[in-house]
């Protein structure tokens, strides 16, 4: 092949080869033929070479030689050598290369340049690899494009200042004046180019942000302009005028509306006018009505602009379009919280999405369909999930299981209805619950003593149907094994009785130690119901004994040691067996005010919110010198907390401390104190930071109860979500928190968050609580920490 061929010949060439080799063979010789061609003084064919070179580099192969070729054509007072050479940088180059830096002087000249398409190939390159350096050092060049008369100049300077914003922050100040003129003008060029530095500005800086405020009203116009306009050839997208500059402008709206109501007033009817003129029946208007219904749910819209936005995704979900279904429940799912009655008119749709044959919308429609349960509707929910539980992707059984318990958990309409659900989930899907499953559904059926016959009757049903399920088949042994002998008198109100004889029951419970499906934990569960029905029948306590025996020599060291202890009973023990066996009390749940454990030790109470449903683990107490120790309730370091000085009774100010620490650290924040004795005063201000003010105030109701009254408020411009606080008190101290008013802070003090707790001190000694306050406000979650070292009372 000629050195001289033009570039189509060597494409040709190129795609002829059959083999990889051939093809390299051919780029081989024709990258030394342009190599010899670069190094000669005077050559003609430079952009035709450097043009190959280009279509090279493209295929993946090496083609550094030719970036100071580039930089020298880039000089060249020809159009079509320039180009090519811009081409080449644009390709070659980037801001990490030596090389870029030697383009500055030739693109700063062409900047000045009086042809415009010279000047366009100086601002695209530019825009595409100029480096922090350059940009500092043309940043003036472009400020004066943007006020040229040209249109089609102050688009393309437009856009390369979007770059040099991202680049060099600090350089958004010097296009803020020109940016503000640029949406005056009528080319729709200029306008896009214009929006986006606008956008670009408002997000790197508030001062900035608050400024463009003030060209709503201009956006408003131009937007109002597109929706309104007759058909325009030039801008019109299947029946949509200039759509791409709506989807920028209702962006930059969205922006500037964010947190501000006199810019979300101003942009309301526009809004309104899109959200109901727009076509949504093709691709084009749908991608504009859905950034409006971003803007409408961003912004401090009216309630009834939101359910309009929220009605544009229904509508959404009704789209054959997968990808459309798929955004609206994504963002349904983030408006659920808010606007959870506007997207309850839609819980038809969303859960015929359960239907879907796309893993991702089945994985959208069940995360958005469990956010949708209410107590209201709970048992019409319940029955779709269990129905898609049933059928649903393995890999989405765990999560639907998980969203199941949880719903069942906050809104059961009755306990039997509780039991029969969590039943039901852990025959379709025991293997892919949670560990936790089997504990916590063993408190449920503790604390229901009027429904033991009944659940141990339907576990002993589902135990003989199937023993695959490890999850089902634990809790049916535990069962049995606690109530076997309501199983065995046979009486049950609430189901059909089922006659049941003790080989029946024994029979059931070794078939669930022979099997090859059970594993060692289920096993463990089985040998101790056995065990356990010993004292519960009469007629067959050698055939248990028979059984336990047996384990005794098991390969399986857990089953082996309880098998070995369960045989010591009989032999060693038998008089204590049967207190050693009887039916296990209550189990309660750590609450406010209540333990479990020895009673010999006191454990440290932590209060929790109304809305979480398990404390947290307890430590253990330290040593008895330190009376007024207080543990790590709330956090997670190691590293104590000091509080503030003992301060003497004349004082009459209450001794506050506060944290900022992001865990909330609370370990040891009182040991090694003197007694503070407590300063009267009627209502004192604990906490005042970030427009969040707690306040304390507390009546002693006996020698040792004290009610302590927590009042928080808001004086800020955003509403607060999400609102939570969180007590500790040493473990002498018997504490009780009980319901909150609300968990939201509406703006500007508009009301108020009361909490109330019940303290008990029966040793008398000095009361000390640590408060944690947590809270969502504009979308970011906060927390904070403080110590009351004294309470008023009255």
């Amino acid at each position: 092949m000629s050195p001289s061929v033009p570039l189509q010949e060597m494409i040709r060439a190129i795609r002829s080869a059959r083999t990889q080799c051939e093809e390299r063979g051919v780029i081989q010789r024709e990258c030394a033929a342009i190599r010899a061609q670069f190094r000669q003084a005077d050559n003609g064919g430079r952009s035709h070479n450097l043009a190959k070179l280009l279509y090279v580099h493209m295929l993946g192969y090496p083609a550094h030689f030719g970036q100071m070729e580039c930089v020298r054509m880039i000089a060249s007072p020809r159009y079509s050598e320039k180009r090519v050479g811009y081409l080449g940088a644009m390709m070659l180059l980037d801001e990490k290369q030596d090389a870029s830096l030697l383009i500055t002087n030739s693109i700063k000249n062409d900047l000045s340049h009086s042809n415009q398409y010279v000047q366009s190939l100086a601002l695209c390159t530019l825009a595409c690899m100029g480096s922090a350096e350059m940009c500092r050092d043309l940043a003036p060049e472009i400020d004066r494009l943007l006020r040229a008369s040209n249109s089609y100049i102050k688009k393309k300077a437009a856009l390369c200042a979007v770059h040099i914003v991202r680049k060099v922050h600090d350089l958004g100040e010097l296009f803020a004046p020109a940016a503000r003129s640029l949406l005056a003008e009528k080319n729709h060029g200029v306008l896009h180019g214009a929006v986006v530095l606008i956008t670009e500005l408002c997000e790197r800086n508030p001062e900035t942000l608050e400024r463009f405020r003030k060209t709503v009203p201009d956006l408003v116009q131009i937007m109002k302009g597109l929706v309104i306009s007759g058909y325009s050839p030039e801008h019109d997208v299947a029946g949509i005028s200039d759509p791409f500059l709506q989807v920028r402008i209702l962006r930059l709206l969205r922006i500037l509306g964010r947190n501000n109501e006199a810019a979300s007033d101003a942009m309301n009817d526009l809004l309104a006018q899109v959200a109901t003129n727009t076509d949504s029946t093709k691709t084009v208007g749908n991608a504009v009505l859905y950034e409006t219904v971003l803007t409408v749910l961003d912004i401090k819209s009216e309630s009834g602009l939101r359910v309009l936005a929220v009605n544009i995704l229904g509508r959404f979900l009704l789209n054959n379009d997968r990808n459309i279904r798929y955004i609206a429940m994504t963002s349904l799912q983030r408006i659920v919280g808010t606007d959870h009655n506007a997207v309850q008119r839609h819980r038809g749709t969303i859960v015929d999405c359960l239907k879907d044959q796309d893993a991702s919308v089945k994985r959208r429609a069940l995360e958005l369909s469990l956010a949708l349960v209410s107590a209201t509707n709970i048992r019409s929910m319940m029955k779709e999930l269990l129905l898609f539980l049933s059928s649903c992707p393995l890999e989405l059984r765990a999560q639907a299981a998980s969203g199941i318990f949880n719903a069942a958990e906050r809104y059961a309409p009755s306990q039997r209805w509780h039991i029969d659900t969590i039943l039901h989930v852990l025959t379709t899907a025991g293997g892919d619950v949670r560990d936790e499953t089997v504990p916590n559904l063993i408190q449920l059926i503790t604390n229901t003593s009027e429904l033991h016959c009944y659940t141990v009757h339907k576990l002993y049903r589902a135990l003989l149907s199937d023993i695959s399920q490890q999850s089902l088949v634990q809790v049916a042994c535990w069962c049995i094994g606690e109530y076997g002998d309501l199983l065995l008198r046979g009486e049950c109100q609430e189901t059909e009785p089922v006659q049941v004889t003790e080989d029946d029951v024994l029979d059931a419970l070794e078939t669930v130690l022979q099997s090859h499906m059970s594993a060692p934990a289920t096993r463990g569960f089985a040998l101790t119901a056995t065990m356990k029905l010993s004292t519960r029948i009469t007629d067959n306590v050698d055939r248990i004994r028979s059984i336990v025996s047996i384990y005794g020599s098991c390969i399986d060291v857990e089953l082996q040691q309880r098998a070995v202890e369960y045989n010591a009973l009989f032999k060693k023990y038998d008089h204590m067996r049967a207190a050693v066996l009887e039916r296990m009390p209550v189990i309660e749940k750590n609450s406010p005010g209540h333990t479990n454990g020895e009673s010999t030790r006191e454990a440290v109470k932590e209060v929790q919110p109304a809305k979480v449903k398990q404390a947290e683990t307890l430590l253990p107490q330290q040593p008895a010198s330190q009376v007024c120790d207080l543990l790590d309730l709330l956090g997670g370091s190691e590293e104590p907390l000091q509080p503030n000085p003992a301060v003497g009774s004349t004082l009459p100010v209450l001794p506050v401390s506060t944290s900022s620490t992001a865990g909330g650290d609370l370990l040891d924040l009182l040991g090694g104190l003197e007694p503070t004795p407590l300063t009267p005063a009627p209502t004192v201000t604990v906490y005042e930071k970030g427009g969040v003010t707690l306040t304390l105030s507390s009546e002693k109701q006996s020698d040792s109860g004290l009610t302590v009254t927590l009042t928080a408020c808001n004086s800020t411009d955003s509403d607060i979500s999400s609102f939570t606080l969180q007590a500790a008190v040493p473990k002498s101290v018997q504490l009780h928190m009980k319901a909150p008013s609300g968990d939201s802070l509406p703006a500007r003090g508009a009301a108020k968050v009361t909490q109330m707790v019940a303290l008990s001190n029966p040793n008398k000694v000095n009361l000390k609580m640590r408060i944690r306050i947590s809270y969502t406000s504009q979308g970011s979650a906060f927390q904070d920490t403080v110590q009351v070292d004294s309470f008023p009372e009255h």
